[in-house]
C-alpha cells in the first residue's frame, strides 16, 4: 500500500512538473518578436507594428514598442535609439496615442520599388482621431535587412478631435 501511495505521489509531482514546462514554453513562445524578412510587404509592415501597438503590454510590458523598433530603419533608429530612449519617445505626448489605442486604419498613399507611404489613422483609447504619415523603405544594404521594408519615419500626428457619440 505504502509503493502505491509513494508512486501515485512520484507520478503526481511529474505531471505537475510537466504542465508547469508547457506553460512555460506556451508563455516564451508568444513573447518572441516577429524578425523582419524580405517576404514581409510594407502594408504587413504596418499591421505588425500597428497590432502590436494596440495591444502594447501583451504578453509581456511595452511588446508592441520593441517589436515596432524591430521594424525601424537602421537609420531611423540612429535618430530615435537606443530602445530605452526610443520607448520615452513612443510614450511621450507626440506618440502616445499610438498606445493601447481602439482602432486603426491603413491607406496607402504612394508607392515605389523602395519607398512606401501610407496614411495611417488611430483611434485612441479616449476616442479621439490621429492621422499620422508612416514611411517605409527597403533596406538596400547587405546583411541580414536586405530586401526588407522597414519604418524610416513616422509624421508627428495630426489630431481630429473626440467621436460625437450622440
Amino acid at each position: 500500500m505504502k509503493k502505491i501511495i509513494k508512486f501515485s505521489f512520484y507520478g503526481l509531482l511529474y505531471l505537475v512538473i510537466v504542465f508547469f514546462l508547457a506553460i512555460m514554453f506556451i508563455v516564451t513562445a508568444k513573447a518572441d518578436l516577429i524578425k523582419p524578412n524580405n517576404s514581409i510587404e510594407p502594408h504587413q509592415v504596418i499591421k505588425i507594428q500597428l497590432k502590436s501597438l494596440k495591444e502594447n503590454d501583451n504578453p509581456t510590458k511595452d511588446n508592441g514598442i520593441k517589436q515596432t523598433w524591430e521594424f525601424a530603419h537602421p537609420n531611423n533608429q540612429k535618430n530615435t535609439g537606443p530602445l530605452a530612449r526610443f520607448k520615452l519617445m513612443i510614450k511621450g505626448k507626440s506618440y502616445e496615442m499610438l498606445l493601447n489605442h481602439l482602432d486603426h486604419k491603413v491607406i496607402k498613399i504612394k508607392s515605389s520599388d523602395l519607398m512606401a507611404i501610407f496614411e495611417v489613422t488611430v483611434l485612441d483609447r479616449n476616442k479621439a482621431y490621429y492621422k499620422f504619415n508612416w514611411q517605409l523603405e527597403k533596406y538596400t544594404k547587405e546583411g541580414p535587412l536586405n530586401g526588407c521594408w522597414l519604418t524610416s519615419a513616422v509624421s508627428t500626428p495630426s489630431s481630429f478631435g473626440l467621436i460625437n457619440l450622440i
